[in-house]
């Protein structure tokens, strides 16, 4: 009987990863037009002469509002010609970059079919990393200088949690974020488990859009973290339910559980070894388990509501 099992385990992920193999090339074939438009070349080569062809080219990176000045003292400032000189030298080779993005839009094509792509711009932003990424319906900025690798010399003062992130492989990991967002709702985000499953929708979302990702990418930590993570699933969650957590309002639950930090607040000994953003990444679980239990199609449940979807996914955590 228990070899009868296991075989007939074993026909079922076979069958589920042929139809993962057969779906992933149905989406290889979708024609999307990505063009990615360098800015930061272009600003970086221009002379003060240029700035009228710049601003005819790309009116949308000029506020009326700011004097040329500006953007002449910009393009004579020794700091920014190191940093634009770096970010030529990291991307000199873009096409990793732009196969991963044309795969997005691909996905995102499939699964909603009034998708158009859009404009791809590069930058540089003074190394602002809360802004990696920027989205609107019709214009993407991509700000290089943010994904120079995590060591990189224009990072020494950034928090080590931060500057983890701050490499190649993460751009398409952020943009698929971004684009997350326009596609979740959520009645309301007062409980911990109202937070947990939103970040629980983004990181599934990037699941489906992202398949080429590791799991690691996706939710922004080293492989060791996402192991200890695994390995300690069964114990935050008892940790969870037991504190009375899921459904509690204080405030303070996201900043320990949810929110970018270098580790996560149980205010116990192992805080220390533990990542942060633990919440979201068992409501990752939460929401995987109920896609796997439940028929609802991806666009549909990112529209559920939280106790709805925890309600109803049998989730249990791995020992």
């Amino acid at each position: 009987m228990k070899k009868l099992i296991l075989v007939c385990g074993l026909l079922v992920s076979l069958l589920s990863c042929n139809n993962d193999s057969q779906l992933e090339k149905e989406i290889a074939k979708i024609d999307i037009d990505v063009n990615v438009e360098r800015f930061d070349l272009a600003f970086d080569d221009a002379k003060p002469s240029d700035l009228s062809n710049l601003k005819a080219a790309f009116p949308f990176m000029f506020s009326k509002y700011e004097n040329d000045s500006i953007w002449i003292n910009r393009m004579n400032d020794t700091l920014q010609n190191q940093l634009s000189a770096e970010v030529r030298k990291a991307f000199n080779d873009f096409d990793d970059i732009h196969l991963e993005v044309r795969s997005l839009f691909q996905h995102l094509k499939y699964y909603d079919k009034s998708f158009r792509e859009p404009r791809i711009i590069t930058v540089t932003s003074d190394v602002d990393y809360r802004y990696k990424t920027i989205v609107t319906d019709t214009i993407v900025l991509l700000a290089l200088d943010t994904y120079l690798g995590s060591n990189h010399e224009f990072y020494e003062g950034i928090p080590k949690y931060i500057s983890q992130n701050l490499n190649r492989s993460q751009l398409v990991c952020d943009l698929a974020t971004n684009y997350s967002e326009q596609y979740i709702h959520q009645k309301s985000r007062k409980t911990l488990l109202d937070e947990m499953i939103y970040f629980g929708k983004q990181l599934y979302f990037k699941d489906v859009m992202i398949p080429f990702k590791t799991d690691a990418d996706k939710i922004g930590y080293t492989q060791q973290q996402l192991d200890w993570a695994a390995e300690n699933e069964s114990y935050i969650w008892r940790y969870f339910i037991e504190k009375e957590m899921l459904f509690s309002t204080d405030n303070s639950l996201p900043n320990r559980f949810i929110a970018l930090a270098p580790f996560s607040k149980f205010y116990l000994e192992l805080d220390s070894e533990s990542p942060g953003r633990l919440g979201q990444y068992i409501g990752w679980q939460i929401v995987r388990a109920y896609m796997k239990n439940n028929k609802v199609s991806l666009m549909d449940m990112m529209q559920k509501d939280a106790e709805e979807i925890f309600n109803n996914s049998n989730f249990k955590p791995s020992k």
